[in-house]
């Protein structure tokens, strides 16, 4: 048996580096974020071959002074932390004093710094453990590292490392995240002489348009919700730009990109009740708590962290998300775009969740609509129709609108504020019904395209919500009870869940051993095929019990109501009955998206019609 003896310390530093240094993204993010830490507001990144040649990172922040530039490469050594006190608090990127040395015990580094104040640089050399002494050097303000031939001595190690294309890509996804996280400093990145990012400065959503596109930041929710020290902020994506994977997902905790399951979930289940389900949310958002809120010292490479209070964490991230959610309504425009321009304002403060102006219901009766003429002798009657609804408002802008006639399956509901000053309500006016399934309405820039049956769903699916929220789901009794034949389970599940049923508006009896007898369904469903109705609520109930069904899949069983109580394709509208819709979809929650994640509207403006004709071209 072998006597136990004291590893060297070149041993040390390279079985660390096997969990600091897996690949030349882990070596890229330790250099960047000693620079950040350091002050630097401009970063120059090169990399040779996927980062295996060369990792070189320039900066201009403080420097570092000559007598500390040989410990800046022994293990431990770090001018971040003092004391146990300062590592349970920690506010830097960096603080275990491992990532140089154990870059430097794998590849040969060179390590010039230049001490704000002092005359010249100096450089250091350190090949796979040995640091030489330090010499003399020309630099400007800052630090320049260069790390040459990554793991080239130790091939056991390099074996496992992938094509350069590959390694390539782990650094550049480091260096986003990196970037994301500091919108105000300026980041340059180039591979094998070729240059792959230019940020300049700015705010998030300019850096957010330049790495995650100008679609994610104009579609985009903005958030800034504070409770307490808890503070989230940052831009979700909207669900209808969904992504097939997670790669568009970035949350950062007091500026460090983390990963935790926690959070994740949070923001999972934020998203699940307008998120398609195989379809994956972007967003970038900030997380920023008293850092003794979070143990950032749990993995070398400080990926994970351990929140102190997670439960509480879990219930700010997720109400806070569901918020701004919440808010979208169809037809707003977001506040950080310009309404004729589609350009982005980068200073745009977050939307509100409420409607324009002060707006109330009740100044309903004060709201004065005025349809666009539209010269096109198809629509004669739509316009006939208008002219009878709104005819007086054209003559008279003071009279009052009376509202219009609606069918029963859309309630009547108080209009949005309008857009603009002709009193054009966002989603505009319906012109038309397209195929029995489309509806399509004209806005003051442009035409509005709504899928009736996805739009109905969820605004009927938010008055579900809304009804058992406050234990006030009403029953429509039914004049002539519909039977219908059931199997056993069917009216095992009526007798045993009578309260459940009850609470979700539905008054079911057994009228035989294998018949169902249906007296009364929810109001807000009452024109929906009663007997497929209750089937499905049924199956639901007995599949995962009523208790679960009304709690953990509270929302899946109001959908499948929902989906049957919404207005079918095929299903011819008035003229009126389209604008009830539009009106209801202006005023609901979430509208944006059905309860499957889908999008509910398009708008194509006036510059994009004429794009199409190449009209002005």
């Amino acid at each position: 048996m072998p006597r136990i003896q004291i590893l060297s310390d070149t041993l040390v530093n390279q079985i660390a580096a096997g969990e600091v240094v897996e690949r030349p993204a882990n070596a890229l993010k330790e250099l960047v974020e000693n620079s950040l830490d350091a002050g630097a507001d401009n970063l120059n990144i090169e990399l040779l071959a996927g980062g295996t040649k060369l990792i070189k990172v320039i900066d201009d922040g403080g420097g570092i002074e000559r007598d500390d530039l040989h410990l800046a490469l022994h293990r431990h050594a770090t001018s971040k932390i003092r004391s146990f006190d300062d590592l349970s608090r920690v506010a830097t990127l960096g603080f275990r004093g491992e990532g140089l040395a154990s870059i430097a015990s794998v590849s040969r580094l060179v390590l010039t710094s230049r001490f704000e104040g002092a005359p010249h640089a100096w450089r250091v050399e350190a090949d796979h453990g040995g640091v030489g002494e330090p010499e003399p050097a020309a630099l400007a303000m800052g630090t320049t590292v260069e790390v040459h031939e990554l793991y080239y001595q130790t091939p056991a190690r390099r074996k496992f490392l992938k094509s350069d294309a590959t390694e390539f890509a782990h650094c550049e996804d480091a260096v986003k995240r990196l970037a994301l996280a500091n919108p105000g400093r300026q980041f340059t990145l180039t591979h094998n002489g070729r240059a792959q990012l230019r940020l300049t400065r700015g705010d998030l959503a300019r850096r957010c348009a330049e790495l995650l596109g100008d679609e994610f930041v104009q579609s985009g929710v903005r958030l800034d919700e504070r409770v307490g020290p808890l503070r989230l902020w940052g831009i979700a994506g909207s669900p209808t730009l969904s992504k097939a994977s997670r790669d568009a997902q970035y949350f950062f905790v007091n500026g460090r990109f983390v990963r935790d399951k926690v959070v994740q979930h949070a923001l999972r289940e934020a998203y699940r009740d307008v998120l398609h389900h195989d379809r994956h949310a972007a967003y970038c958002l900030f997380l920023e708590l008293d850092p003794e809120g979070v143990d950032v010292n749990v993995h070398p490479t400080k990926i994970e962290v351990r929140f102190r209070e997670s439960q509480g964490i879990y219930r700010f991230v997720f109400s806070a998300l569901s918020k701004a959610l919440s808010g979208t309504r169809a037809g707003q425009t977001p506040a950080n775009v310009d309404p004729e321009t589609g350009e982005i304002l980068a200073s745009a403060a977050p939307p509100t969740t409420q409607p324009a102006s002060g707006w109330k219901p009740q100044d309903y009766a004060q709201q004065a609509y005025r349809q666009q003429p539209m010269p096109l002798p198809m629509a004669s009657e739509p316009l006939a129709t208008y002219d009878r609804l709104f005819g007086d408002l054209k003559r008279d802008p003071v009279a009052v609108a009376e509202p219009p006639p609606t069918w029963t399956g859309f309630a009547p509901s108080p209009a949005m504020p309008a857009d603009d000053e002709d009193g054009i309500p966002p989603l505009g006016f319906a012109v038309a019904q397209l195929h029995g399934v489309y509806v399509l309405a004209q806005t003051a820039d442009g035409l509005i395209v709504v899928d009736m049956h996805a739009a109905h769903e969820r605004v009927v699916y938010e008055k579900l919500k809304h009804a058992l929220d406050l234990e006030r789901m009403p029953t429509q009794p039914l004049l002539i009870p519909h039977l219908f034949p059931a199997e056993r389970l069917d009216v095992a599940t009526v007798e045993d869940h009578q309260d459940a049923l009850l609470a979700l508006g539905f008054d079911l009896s057994v009228a035989s051993p294998t018949q169902l007898a249906i007296r009364g369904v929810p109001l807000l469903l009452k024109d929906a095929d009663a007997v497929e109705l209750a089937r499905a609520v049924l199956k639901d109930i007995r599949e995962v019990g009523a208790s679960q069904a009304l709690a953990g899949r509270r929302n899946e069983l109001l959908a499948t109501m929902a989906c049957h109580g919404a207005v079918r394709a095929n299903r011819s509208l008035t003229i009126p009955e389209m604008n009830a819709l539009l009106r209801e979809m202006e005023a609901t929650e979430r509208s944006g998206q059905c309860n499957h994640g889908r999008p509910t509207w398009f708008r194509l403006t006036m510059k994009e019609l004429d794009g199409l004709f190449m009209r002005g071209q």
